[in-house]
């Protein structure tokens, strides 16, 4: 009669029996998501040269659009750091008003890899030309970030970012902003640290980079210090949403932007997956269906013309170490922002910039994973130098150039290791026997032609090729010329081709 009962309530009810109460967990946790999401879409839109309030719209989009779309549960969307060199990029190069076009478009060109079942693909980028990328960006956010430290406007070009060096150096110890920016800087950096470290178990999981930003903040009204300070406007009235003339403004400059956004932004986002599915034994990411939900994501936000949307790993991580069960977590995370923005931001107003730049800084050395790369330097050499040159070329150029020669020097590699050769010559009296084991293709005929052409003429040669795994047309050629002419100077061959030449 019991058991009956139990089974009566649970239909009315609609649980299952010891079925976990995950609504308070998901509120908790989403109430520390906001805390490290609120100076972090500041402080990209700051970096990215775009209005503070285009940051929080995509912080609001992550999670009230893409926290309810199927793909990933735990994963939290916003505006990345990784993003601001390119966004950046695209102002300086496009102008704001035509950043909505280009994160619309880019949008849609996610949701079309999404549903062409192409989202699975991105995890077959080499790990290293990732970690180059990363680190590229990485450099070049805190190359641009010292500036706001001292007091200084950053520059627009990376060769004049490292030509105002010594100015900065100048501005950072004469000028009352560049002091106190640079107080403010390392101050910010030493609590956040701080907090991470010793911060008492009840109130561990505040952010330290919140407690930073406030205590900072407080310390430079207090004290009246001669720093700039975020301006913030109107949250409406400082939404950009492209105009039906701007869609006519679209050139092949334009197109490439769209294109390297969209691929750039997927890539970090699926990356970020991986890693967070590592976190946590709940249901694990639908690629293509994630995929989708960041397209559905950036395309809302070019309609609103803000700042592109990426899976952000800080937030991501927060959000599962906070206890987060179910995607209601995300959500709650942008109902939080958009309260905030709507009631209280005027509080943005007291943050001096010095500090979200600190705060930047942090994300890009966080970025260079400079262990990571010393252990790859030292167990695989070849992987570290896709790794270094990816990085250095992003610095030098630009982000698309960087990645498509770190993608194109990462297949060379893959090509010239797949095609091992082996050829071991025995030599007798009246006869030599070639053994060739391997791939015989192409990217390894100058060897293959240097050991033939050094065998002795007028001897018998067992060329042995059944060994062989693959054999291209152009080595085959190579081969048939030379027995032709050995045979042509007086020498016999015999030859033990592959069972499928190639």
């Amino acid at each position: 009669m019991t058991t009956q009962l139990e089974d009566k309530s649970q239909q009315q009810t609609g649980r299952r029996p010891n079925a976990p109460n995950t609504l308070g967990a998901d509120i908790a946790a989403s109430l520390v998501v906001f805390l490290v999401a609120v100076p972090l879409c500041v402080g990209v839109a700051v970096a990215s040269g775009v209005p503070v309030e285009l940051g929080i719209v995509t912080g609001i989009v992550g999670g009230l659009v893409v926290g309810l779309l199927p793909g990933s549960s735990l994963q939290v969307s916003g505006p990345a750091a990784g993003l601001t060199v390119l966004v950046a990029s695209a102002v300086a190069q496009h102008g704001l008003g035509m950043l909505g076009i280009i994160v619309l478009g880019a949008g849609l060109v996610q949701i079309l890899l999404g549903v062409s079942r192409l989202g699975t693909w991105f995890r077959a980028i080499s790990p290293s030309v990732v970690q180059g990328m990363l680190a590229g960006i990485g450099l070049v956010l805190i190359l641009g970030q010292i500036y706001p430290v001292g007091g200084l406007e950053q520059p627009s070009t990376t060769a004049e970012k490292f030509g105002g060096l010594g100015e900065l150096a100048v501005a950072m110890v004469t000028t009352p902003q560049g002091l106190a920016g640079v107080g403010l800087a390392v101050a910010a950096l030493l609590i956040a640290t701080a907090w991470k470290k010793f911060a008492p178990a009840a109130v561990s999981l505040v952010p330290g980079a919140l407690i930073a930003v406030v205590v900072t903040s407080a310390a430079t009204a207090l004290l009246a210090l001669p720093v700039k300070k975020i301006e913030v406007g109107s949250l409406l009235s400082s939404l950009n949403p492209p105009a039906l003339t701007d869609f006519g403004a679209i050139n092949v400059a334009v197109l490439g932007s769209i294109l390297t956004f969209a691929l750039i932004a997927s890539a970090e986002s699926l990356f970020s997956a991986a890693a967070v599915d590592r976190m946590h034994d709940g249901p694990k990411t639908q690629y293509n269906k994630e995929l989708v939900a960041q397209g559905v994501g950036n395309s809302v936000c070019g309609v609103f013309g803000a700042l592109p949307m990426t899976a952000v790993i800080v937030r991501s991580s927060a959000n599962v170490q906070a206890g987060a069960k179910t995607k209601l977590s995300r959500v709650l995370h942008g109902f939080w922002l958009l309260l905030f923005v709507v009631a209280l931001p005027g509080l943005l107003a007291f943050i001096p910039t010095a500090v979200l730049a600190a705060l930047l800084i942090q994300a890009g050395w966080k970025l260079l994973e400079i262990q990571a790369v010393a252990r790859l330097v030292r167990e695989h050499r070849s992987e570290a130098f896709v790794l270094v040159l990816t990085a250095v070329t992003i610095v030098a150029t630009d982000l698309l150039i960087g990645t498509l020669t770190g993608l194109a020097v990462a297949v060379v590699k893959t090509a010239i290791e797949v095609s091992r050769l082996s050829v071991n010559a025995q030599h007798s009296e009246d006869r030599v026997h070639v053994e060739l084991g391997g791939n015989a293709t192409f990217l390894r005929l100058p060897r293959l032609l240097d050991h033939l052409e050094k065998l002795p003429t007028g001897k018998h040669v067992h060329l042995d090729l059944s060994t062989v795994r693959h054999l291209d047309r152009a080595c085959h050629q190579a081969v048939e010329n030379w027995v032709a002419e050995h045979r042509r100077n007086n020498g016999s061959v015999d030859v033990a081709m592959p069972a499928k030449a190639g």
